[in-house]
């Protein structure tokens, strides 16, 4: 069986293709509808305005300037919308099992004054410093692991992203880190392409209305694509022109999206603030940080830690009062063999196991109590009612089982006698 790659089980719901060198969201498709409302709105610009336009200029090659710039203008734009749409924008590898060093043990004093069964307790918060202050940062259930400061877990994608936009269904992926200053640059770049397509649109009516004497009547019935565009432009102004504005302030005040309206409301201190300049300079200037996944590289399966063995390394001596049992690992295997041996009667010990009790008029239970009672010593720290650890689980395993087969050997001797 040929080994599979990263990206081949990944866990997130992103799609790849190319053999994982491209990574896209799961609304992916979108990006069609996206590439459909720059692609079409230019090709009609060319053909039906750009191309007139040749010959209103004095010097007759000045005139091609305008196909030109339009068609490399959007070349620009939809090569900033697949840097984009088609990185990884700053997703943190999963965790195969929760942080161990995080585990701590809680063992606190019953009413009458006896010793509980120490519970297992794992912070969902924890502080870190930045910038000099303090910052509470979450655990993630999904992804096993405290989210970095700015990190989000977005729902769509399915994966803990690093700075931490927003998830855009325009592009088909997550806005982060690694993305961020793409995307700014993609929406900018789109708003230019607009007033672009606006102005020379209007400035070919005008020239219309010079040619049929200032009616712009005729002027419109002869180009309704211009008016077309000139209306088309403006609506998307509206769209991509004020999410430029708004990104330009989150960067001069080193936000994000979800941190501006999660956050604007409760008047929290902005800790990442290092003044306009330097907040520009930390999204344009700054080098982009390499990807912490490798999807093209052969998946390791990596094999499942027991939290037996933390709860050994981790517990006091003290805590594990009369029945200490240092070797936690061996006690599950025992605890294991046991009980598939409790399981191993089969139909036929069964029914002649009845028909003993039955035929000698023995009551169900005489021999049970004393193998019950000899194990009621042990009954309060086996039979906790909130059991937080494999060794908890692992010692009612072993004590089941020892029931069970007590049970069988009182059986087996009343069927002999």
């Amino acid at each position: 069986m040929a080994a599979k790659r990263v990206y081949q089980v990944w866990k997130g719901s992103n799609k790849f293709i190319f053999g994982g060198r491209l990574i896209f969201g799961p609304d992916a498709r979108s990006l069609l509808v996206t590439l459909l409302l720059i692609i079409v709105p230019v090709i009609i610009f060319c053909v039906f305005v750009a191309r007139h336009l040749r010959h209103e200029f004095s010097s007759y090659n000045s005139g091609y300037a305008i196909l030109v710039v339009a068609i490399l203008f959007t070349i620009h734009v939809l090569v900033l919308l697949f840097l984009t749409s088609s990185r990884d924008p700053g997703i943190i590898p999963r965790n195969s099992h929760p942080p161990e060093e995080e585990f701590r043990y809680d063992t606190s004093v019953s009413a009458d004054g006896g010793r509980q069964t120490p519970s297992l307790q794992f912070p969902r918060t924890k502080e870190v410093i930045v910038n000099g202050l303090v910052v509470k940062v979450k655990y993630c259930e999904t992804c096993m692991l405290y989210r970095p400061p700015r990190c989000s877990h977005c729902s769509i994608c399915n994966n803990c992203v690093e700075r931490f936009d927003h998830h855009c269904p325009w592009v088909g992926q997550c806005i982060g880190l690694r993305n961020y200053r793409y995307f700014f640059m993609f929406v900018s770049s789109a708003t230019l392409l607009c007033i672009y397509v606006f102005s020379l649109s209007a400035f070919y009516i005008k020239v219309l209305m010079d040619n049929y004497d200032g009616s712009i009547w005729k002027a419109m019935k002869e180009s309704p694509a211009s008016m077309i565009l000139m209306a088309y432009c403006f609506i998307s102004l509206w769209f991509v022109g004020g999410l430029t504005g708004f990104h330009l302030y989150l960067i001069g005040t080193n936000q994000t999206t979800y941190e501006n309206f999660r956050y604007r409301a409760d008047g929290r201190i902005n800790v990442f603030n290092q003044g306009c300049l330097n907040n520009f300079l930390e999204v344009f200037c700054t080098k982009v940080k390499p990807s912490r996944n490798n999807f093209r590289a052969f998946f390791q399966e990596e094999a499942p830690r027991p939290l037996a063995s933390v709860i050994a390394r981790d517990r006091e001596p003290a805590d594990w009062g009369g029945d200490r049992r240092p070797k936690v690992e061996d006690d599950l295997d025992i605890g294991e063999d046991l009980l598939k041996i409790s399981q191993r009667r089969n139909t036929e010990e069964l029914d002649e196991d009845i028909r003993g009790r039955g035929s000698n008029g023995l009551p169900h239970n005489t021999s049970e109590p004393d193998s019950i009672l000899s194990l009621d010593h042990r009954a309060p720290t086996i039979r906790s009612e909130a059991r937080h650890s494999s060794w908890e689980i692992a010692q009612e395993v072993l004590a089941n089982s020892n029931i069970n087969e007590s049970r069988n050997y009182a059986a087996s001797k009343e069927v002999r006698q």
